[in-house]
């Protein structure tokens, strides 16, 4: 499967577990609102994400997969299996442990992570409750991260691209059950989660079943290729999870500030992970497994090639989604969530949060694509080094701009740190010499940036001639004429300054690419 063909297929699904997870976030909105209830319930379904971050997505592509990767490739499918089977087993028992000492010491946790609901008992004893229920999903997911990076080995990956979809429809219906009154809000929720859980890792076994890689239960061993998973995995989930724990930091700052800030941060990043996702966790999801084969293999060359093309086609889409994200942030928010319990004030503020994130979107997905070259070569500990380093930033940068800019602040200064991460990493790339600007990359960036420039200026000049209307049809009519717009101006510029061709985007489209 070439490159181009992998990237399509997991932001494709991806894609769709966005817009389903837009349809939850908009139904949360829409019923709940901006609350102490809303606030204690993103706290405890942040709370195993953050970790998810580390023990799942982090570690796991950074080690696991590369591992596998090269297990599979020099002794075969049968010894890839049984890799993969002792490494689950050994993830099944410690993070079994864990989550019981953590349930254990609920109260403590929900405190370590938002000590500001502490001035409002009702709402920190909430978020301890649903918490305690969320919990576990660390355990289902993580498990099924694990059987995701086996199917993303093998260049499937399809089924672990769409497992978020089950986690979005599970709590679309829980929102919708809690019209019949069959239980509270919030735990109705929660509770949805904690299924999800169980009904994605069913999922990606199945799906590992019928690609014969079926994995069975047996008892955790210590071995040494599990103690070398152990050694490249702190590292990297530790530099892979670093935009959780600066958004996680954050919320932390965020519970100090009036009820709502927290949901504030919530809804922002819900709408600009939707470009992130698609296209930075499809491409580095798609980079990793290419790259430690070429890099296994000695072709640097290939490796290099291989990168400034994911480069290029990132960058294409990212660059005009964050000019689109910051220039039309709060019409977006309002289009999107302005409705019931989720007021114009509301909007507004999430609005202004999402153009705040947005401005780090670039390097948010830059750190994802470079993160990749350490990773193919078993190196985690510069991205991890690189990655605290960001999050002390991070630290000093919410002290300075929480004062003057409250939760705005706070959403700059993760924009920032990834600036900082992404900056760093590229030049510790350069200096090993890990990675070359071809010439047609070269080229392409200033251009890629010329037309986004473009773009913006005609969105943000656009609104001052047609009037943001109150009614929700001509809303919509008028968004699309701005993102359509946006859009064709976008597309237009770029093939005047030759930023591309358009015969290279129908090779695209027809997959015809050598990657």
């Amino acid at each position: 499967m070439s490159l181009y063909k992998s990237i399509a297929t997991v932001g494709g699904f991806t894609f769709l577990s966005r817009i389903t997870g837009f349809i939850r976030d908009a139904l949360i909105a829409g019923i709940l609102g901006v609350s102490g209830l809303t606030d204690a319930f993103f706290v405890a379904f942040k709370l195993p994400n953050f970790f998810r971050r580390f023990f799942a997505e982090g570690a796991f592509n950074a080690a696991f997969v590369p591992l596998f990767s090269g297990i599979l490739v020099s002794s075969g499918p049968t010894a890839a299996r049984l890799y993969g089977e002792k490494i689950f087993a050994l993830l099944l028992f410690s993070l079994t442990g864990f989550v019981l000492l953590v349930e254990q010491f609920m109260p403590q946790v929900v405190f370590l992570f938002a000590p500001g609901f502490e001035a409002t008992p009702d709402r920190f004893d909430l978020a301890v409750t649903l918490s305690r229920i969320t919990f576990p999903y660390i355990l289902f997911i993580s498990l099924a991260s694990l059987l995701g990076g086996i199917l993303n080995s093998m260049g499937r990956f399809a089924a672990p691209a769409g497992t978020p979809i089950i986690l979005n429809l599970t709590m679309i219906v829980a929102l919708l059950m809690i019209f019949l009154d069959w239980s509270s809000p919030g735990k109705s929720l929660a509770w949805a989660v904690f299924f999800a859980g169980i009904l994605q890792l069913g999922w990606l076994w199945v799906s590992c079943h019928f690609q014969k890689m079926s994995i069975k239960l047996t008892l955790p061993q210590l071995t040494p290729e599990a103690k070398s998973l152990i050694r490249l995995g702190i590292p990297g989930a530790i530099g892979a999870g670093v935009i959780q724990v600066n958004l996680f930091m954050d919320m932390i700052f965020a519970s100090w500030l009036p009820t709502g800030s927290v949901s504030y941060l919530f809804y922002a990043d819900r709408l600009n992970q939707l470009p992130l996702g698609v296209i930075g966790i499809a491409v580095s999801t798609a980079l990793l497994p290419a790259l430690s084969k070429h890099v296994k293999a000695g072709n640097h060359s290939q490796a290099h090639h291989t990168q400034n093309r994911a480069l290029e086609f990132a960058l294409a889409i990212t660059l005009p989604a964050t000019v689109g994200l910051i220039v039309l942030g709060c019409p977006l928010v309002t289009l999107l969530f302005e409705r019931g319990a989720f007021t114009t004030q509301d909007a507004l503020a999430t609005g202004h949060t999402l153009s705040a994130f947005a401005v780090g979107l670039p390097a948010y997905v830059l750190v994802k694509i470079l993160s990749t070259q350490f990773f193919a070569r078993h190196d985690t500990k510069t991205p991890m080094k690189v990655a605290i380093a960001a999050v002390a930033l991070n630290f000093i940068l919410n002290c300075i701009l929480i004062g003057p800019f409250s939760y705005v602040g706070l959403a700059l200064a993760t924009a920032f740190s990834a600036w900082f991460n992404a900056i760093t990493l590229g030049i510790l790339l350069f200096s090993k010499e890990w990675i070359f600007l071809d010439a047609r990359m070269k080229a392409l960036l200033p251009r890629l940036m010329m037309s986004s420039l473009f773009m913006g200026i005609f969105c943000y000049s656009f609104q001052f001639i047609t009037p943001f209307p109150k009614s929700l049809l001509m809303r919509i009519c008028v968004v699309g004429l701005w993102v359509f717009g946006g859009f064709l101006t976008y597309v237009l510029t770029a093939r005047l300054i030759g930023a591309f061709q358009f015969k290279d985007l129908h090779k695209f489209l027809k997959n015809q690419s050598h990657l």
